[in-house]
Protein backbone atom coordinates (compact mmCIF):
# COMPACT_ATOMS: atom_id res chain seq x y z
CA UNK A 1 0.00 0.00 0.00
CA UNK A 2 1.83 2.88 -1.41
CA UNK A 3 -0.88 5.63 -1.48
CA UNK A 4 -4.52 6.48 -1.15
CA UNK A 5 -5.91 9.11 -3.60
CA UNK A 6 -9.83 7.93 -4.07
CA UNK A 7 -12.16 6.71 -1.90
CA UNK A 8 -11.95 3.41 -3.36
CA UNK A 9 -8.47 2.66 -2.82
CA UNK A 10 -8.84 3.42 0.86
CA UNK A 11 -11.84 1.03 1.23
CA UNK A 12 -9.75 -1.31 -0.50
CA UNK A 13 -6.79 -0.85 1.27
CA UNK A 14 -8.84 -1.36 4.91
CA UNK A 15 -10.43 -4.48 3.07
CA UNK A 16 -6.97 -6.06 2.93
CA UNK A 17 -6.39 -5.28 6.33
CA UNK A 18 -6.79 -8.32 9.14
CA UNK A 19 -10.07 -8.53 10.84
CA UNK A 20 -10.98 -4.71 9.69
CA UNK A 21 -14.43 -4.72 8.69
CA UNK A 22 -15.89 -2.39 5.89
CA UNK A 23 -19.70 -0.72 6.76
CA UNK A 24 -21.04 1.79 4.31
CA UNK A 25 -23.83 3.72 5.62
CA UNK A 26 -26.69 2.67 3.46
CA UNK A 27 -30.58 2.04 3.23
CA UNK A 28 -30.45 -1.54 5.05
CA UNK A 29 -28.30 -0.43 8.02
CA UNK A 30 -30.75 2.08 9.51
CA UNK A 31 -28.36 5.36 8.84
CA UNK A 32 -30.24 8.41 7.95
CA UNK A 33 -29.69 9.35 4.19
CA UNK A 34 -27.86 12.41 4.87
CA UNK A 35 -25.03 9.42 5.32
CA UNK A 36 -25.20 7.06 2.96
CA UNK A 37 -22.37 6.17 1.08
CA UNK A 38 -20.44 6.99 4.28
CA UNK A 39 -17.49 4.29 5.19
CA UNK A 40 -17.01 3.02 8.43
CA UNK A 41 -13.79 0.94 9.55
CA UNK A 42 -13.60 -0.69 12.60
CA UNK A 43 -11.70 -4.08 13.65
CA UNK A 44 -12.94 -7.25 14.20
CA UNK A 45 -11.01 -10.57 13.78
CA UNK A 46 -13.83 -12.80 14.11
CA UNK A 47 -16.71 -10.51 12.58
CA UNK A 48 -19.01 -11.48 15.94
CA UNK A 49 -18.76 -7.90 17.56
CA UNK A 50 -22.24 -6.24 17.33
CA UNK A 51 -22.81 -3.43 14.89
CA UNK A 52 -23.31 -1.28 18.08
CA UNK A 53 -19.94 -2.38 19.98
CA UNK A 54 -18.08 -1.18 16.65
CA UNK A 55 -16.08 1.77 16.90
CA UNK A 56 -14.25 3.07 13.93
CA UNK A 57 -10.64 3.73 13.69
CA UNK A 58 -11.04 5.51 10.49
CA UNK A 59 -14.00 7.01 8.28
CA UNK A 60 -14.50 7.71 5.03
CA UNK A 61 -17.06 10.83 4.68
CA UNK A 62 -19.16 12.41 1.63
CA UNK A 63 -21.10 14.79 3.64
CA UNK A 64 -20.76 17.14 6.12
CA UNK A 65 -23.70 15.62 8.44
CA UNK A 66 -21.80 15.53 11.47
CA UNK A 67 -22.10 19.68 11.14
CA UNK A 68 -18.22 20.02 9.57
CA UNK A 69 -17.24 22.68 7.79
CA UNK A 70 -15.58 20.81 4.95
CA UNK A 71 -17.90 21.95 2.15
CA UNK A 72 -18.23 18.11 1.10
CA UNK A 73 -21.21 18.74 -1.16
CA UNK A 74 -18.78 19.86 -3.52
CA UNK A 75 -18.22 16.71 -6.95
CA UNK A 76 -16.19 14.33 -6.09
CA UNK A 77 -15.02 15.61 -2.07
CA UNK A 78 -14.65 13.47 0.35
CA UNK A 79 -12.93 13.08 3.99
CA UNK A 80 -10.82 10.69 5.20
CA UNK A 81 -10.11 10.74 8.68
CA UNK A 82 -8.18 8.76 11.05
CA UNK A 83 -7.72 8.06 15.01
CA UNK A 84 -3.90 8.62 15.09
CA UNK A 85 -3.28 8.28 19.38
CA UNK A 86 -2.22 11.64 21.21
CA UNK A 87 1.58 11.06 20.81
CA UNK A 88 1.34 10.89 16.76
CA UNK A 89 -1.34 13.75 16.48
CA UNK A 90 1.28 16.06 18.22
CA UNK A 91 4.04 14.14 15.74
CA UNK A 92 2.09 14.98 12.71
CA UNK A 93 0.71 18.61 13.73
CA UNK A 94 3.52 20.00 16.27
CA UNK A 95 0.42 20.49 19.31
CA UNK A 96 -1.28 17.94 21.46
CA UNK A 97 -5.24 17.42 20.87
CA UNK A 98 -6.15 18.75 23.86
CA UNK A 99 -4.89 22.54 22.67
CA UNK A 100 -7.03 21.90 19.42
CA UNK A 101 -9.52 24.51 20.94
CA UNK A 102 -7.45 26.99 20.59
CA UNK A 103 -5.98 26.74 17.45
CA UNK A 104 -9.27 25.21 15.53
CA UNK A 105 -10.14 28.66 14.16
CA UNK A 106 -6.49 28.83 11.95
CA UNK A 107 -7.24 26.17 9.68
CA UNK A 108 -9.11 25.71 6.78
CA UNK A 109 -11.16 22.69 6.97
CA UNK A 110 -12.29 22.94 2.93
CA UNK A 111 -8.41 22.94 1.23
CA UNK A 112 -7.89 19.48 -0.19
CA UNK A 113 -4.85 17.03 0.15
CA UNK A 114 -3.60 18.89 3.48
CA UNK A 115 -3.41 16.95 6.92
CA UNK A 116 -5.43 18.95 9.12
CA UNK A 117 -6.69 17.79 12.74
CA UNK A 118 -10.12 16.42 12.45
CA UNK A 119 -12.66 19.21 12.41
CA UNK A 120 -14.58 18.13 15.45
CA UNK A 121 -12.53 15.15 16.79
CA UNK A 122 -9.45 16.21 17.07
CA UNK A 123 -9.19 16.76 20.87
CA UNK A 124 -9.82 12.67 20.75
CA UNK A 125 -6.64 12.47 17.96
CA UNK A 126 -8.52 12.21 15.12
CA UNK A 127 -7.06 14.35 12.09
CA UNK A 128 -8.44 14.14 8.66
CA UNK A 129 -7.31 14.93 5.05
CA UNK A 130 -9.99 15.87 2.37
CA UNK A 131 -9.16 13.68 -1.03
CA UNK A 132 -5.52 12.83 -0.65
CA UNK A 133 -3.66 13.23 -3.48
CA UNK A 134 0.25 14.08 -4.10
CA UNK A 135 1.09 15.76 -0.57
CA UNK A 136 -0.75 13.21 1.45
CA UNK A 137 -1.45 9.97 0.00
CA UNK A 138 1.32 7.97 1.01
CA UNK A 139 0.92 9.60 4.78
CA UNK A 140 -3.18 8.85 4.61
CA UNK A 141 -2.30 4.79 3.85
CA UNK A 142 0.57 5.25 6.29
CA UNK A 143 -1.83 6.30 9.06
CA UNK A 144 -4.06 4.11 8.24
CA UNK A 145 -1.83 1.06 8.74
CA UNK A 146 -0.82 2.43 11.78
CA UNK A 147 -4.36 3.21 12.96
CA UNK A 148 -5.21 -0.70 12.16
CA UNK A 149 -2.07 -1.98 14.20
CA UNK A 150 -3.34 0.44 17.26
CA UNK A 151 -6.86 -1.45 17.19
CA UNK A 152 -5.35 -4.70 16.50
CA UNK A 153 -2.99 -4.55 19.76
CA UNK A 154 -6.04 -2.91 21.87
CA UNK A 155 -8.02 -5.73 20.42
CA UNK A 156 -5.01 -8.24 21.36
CA UNK A 157 -4.92 -6.88 25.22
CA UNK A 158 -8.49 -6.60 25.46
CA UNK A 159 -9.10 -10.05 24.67
CA UNK A 160 -6.39 -12.25 25.49
CA UNK A 161 -6.72 -15.72 23.54
CA UNK A 162 -8.98 -14.04 20.62
CA UNK A 163 -11.88 -13.79 22.62
CA UNK A 164 -14.85 -10.80 22.51
CA UNK A 165 -16.16 -11.93 25.88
Amino acid sequence: MDSLTTLDEIVEAARALPGTLVDAAGPSTGAPEAVWGDVFLSFDPTGELPAERRFPFATVVRSDSDGAASILDRPDVFRFNVGVGRVRFEELLGFAPSANGDRAAAFNYTVLDQLLPHPWYASQAWVCVLNPGVRTAELAAALLVEAHGREAARHAALHPGGSLG
